[in-house]
């Protein structure tokens, strides 16, 4: 049996001082100062995730409150008083845990406690951990001690739920954020401890656990230890991926580019491989959303379009598309299916990535047909030909109607588009300067005329250049029909 028992990762490298805390820069900055500046309040608040410093850094600041010639931010880890506190032999420091000790009892003892002084350090510190478990009777026990403590006392609060906390209480603290920790500096720290340890993990498989750790430092020491258990004194990325269901970085690329080109069968494809692999459906969405979301900044910072996941895609795509994966992310977790619902989810993304909006391709279809620019400000495309200042009709010409895959948007009301145009020229004599005359029969009687019909093919001919290709184009839509438009559908330019 060995002399020294076994600490896992996290316990072994708990930083023991402010120098040693990583990713809570803004933390140490703000406890040093206060501490050098003697500016000490009676009560901290530290908020913040999981496995981010919180219990470690109160841990710290008791010892630079309690050391010798403290309070001081710089203390030696071999004074006395800070080698009692971290073996928890320490009376004047008290370390309390909320969740099983959270009665309005426990909180009258606290609060007896404070009004006896310290045995022989400077402050007595009260470390309550996970305080949001505190019932509110046991809370407003401790209003009055926390208002206005004895002067040799200090408390130190620790949740990861600060909206659980009384706001009375948050009141009378000083509260301190814990970010989560950036994954990068994760990876770095990972790399110090395996070269400590003879453990050699290559860095794709230390970014992996970072992936996983969500910004917990102690989670990703945690995994660590797994992973060096299962894998021995070498650590590679296909193992963490094996161990805890990832899919590999190349994997979650080829998928985004698979939604960005709307390759449906790729998709799929990949879809097949990660049940086969058993991959947590669940984790690729989340790393897939996140791949979005830089794309979609990208595009952002490059005036609307970004080429990031494969094909070029505009921010109003990108938006759809990752407004898609977060819907079909509940049908994943709950339903009968993940795997049927995780493909439903990839085909539904493929189409709102490729869809377009409505107002865009109104505006498309305006243009061709009146030959406007798209933008405000430009001048016009072509020249209306001579019957365009012709003397205005008195009848609007019939229209001829398309069919689509079932779209009920309101007619095109090209009177308004030439009203952007300053009213150059009336859209009847601009638009179809021929339709009238060639449809007029159709528009007296009042009938449809059906493809065939001398009148259908007038009025499809009289049709300007592009515009029938354009509609075919963008909607699909083919001539079907020929009648007359109630004079209501469009508006006349004043």
């Amino acid at each position: 049996m060995s002399d020294k028992a076994f600490q896992v990762i996290a316990r072994r490298w708990r930083p023991r001082r402010f120098v040693e805390l990583v990713g809570q820069d803004h933390i140490v900055r703000t406890l040093r100062n206060a501490l050098d500046g003697g500016r000490l309040p009676h009560a901290w608040l530290f908020v913040g995730p999981r496995g981010t410093g919180k219990t470690t850094t109160a841990r710290i600041l008791a010892k630079a409150l309690n050391c010798a010639g403290g309070p001081k931010s710089d203390f030696s880890l071999d004074d006395p008083v800070c080698l009692a506190i971290e073996q928890g032999n320490c009376l004047d420091v008290v370390e309390i845990d909320a969740a099983s000790n959270r009665s309005i009892e426990d909180a009258k003892k606290i609060r007896d406690e404070c009004q006896f002084s310290p045995t022989s350090f400077p402050f007595k510190v009260f470390i309550i951990d996970e305080v949001h478990q505190l019932t509110k009777d046991a809370f407003n026990a401790l209003l009055k001690t926390l208002e206005e403590p004895p002067a040799w006392v200090k408390f130190i609060l620790a949740t990861t739920e600060a909206d659980k906390v009384l706001p009375t209480i948050t009141s009378r603290c000083q509260r301190l954020e814990f970010h989560p920790i950036d994954e990068e500096v994760i990876v770095d720290q990972l790399e110090r401890i395996v070269k400590a340890d003879g453990v050699a993990a290559d860095r794709p498989a230390l970014k992996a656990i970072a992936r996983l750790a969500a910004g917990g430092m102690r989670d990703s020491q945690s995994i660590l230890d797994q992973v060096i258990s299962f894998s021995g004194r070498k650590v590679t990325e296909a193992d963490v991926l094996s161990i805890y269901g990832l899919a590999s970085a190349k994997q979650v690329e080829d998928l985004a580019k698979a939604l960005s080109l709307g390759d449906g069968p790729a998709a799929l494809s990949l879809c097949d491989v990660f049940h086969e692999e058993g991959r947590d459906l669940i984790r690729v969405l989340a790393d897939l959303q996140s791949r979005v979301r830089e794309a979609t900044l990208d595009s952002v910072r490059k005036g609307g379009v970004s080429p990031l996941l494969g094909g070029p895609l505009s921010t109003e795509q990108l938006v759809r598309l990752l407004e898609c994966l977060q819907q079909g992310e509940q049908g994943v977790r709950h339903g009968l299916s993940p795997r049927a619902n995780f493909e439903v989810t990839m085909l539904q993304a493929i189409e709102r990535a490729r869809a377009r909006p409505i107002d865009s391709l109104i505006k498309d279809i305006a243009a061709a047909a009146a030959g406007l620019p798209r933008e405000p400000g430009q001048k016009k495309i072509g020249t209306p030909p001579p019957a365009a200042t012709a003397a205005p009709t008195q009848a609007l010409p019939d229209v001829p109607v398309t069919e689509d895959s079932g779209d009920s948007s309101p007619p095109l009301d090209v009177a308004a588009v030439e009203d952007e145009a300053d009213q150059a020229v009336r859209c009847e004599a601009f638009v179809f300067p021929e339709l009238e005359k060639s449809v007029s029969g159709v528009s007296e009687q009042g009938r449809t005329a059906f493809p065939g019909d001398k009148e259908f093919q007038a009025a499809v001919d009289a049709l300007p250049p592009g515009l029938r290709e354009k509609l075919k184009e963008t909607l699909g839509a083919e001539f079907t029909a020929l009648r007359p438009v109630p004079t209501g559908r469009l508006r006349r330019p004043s």
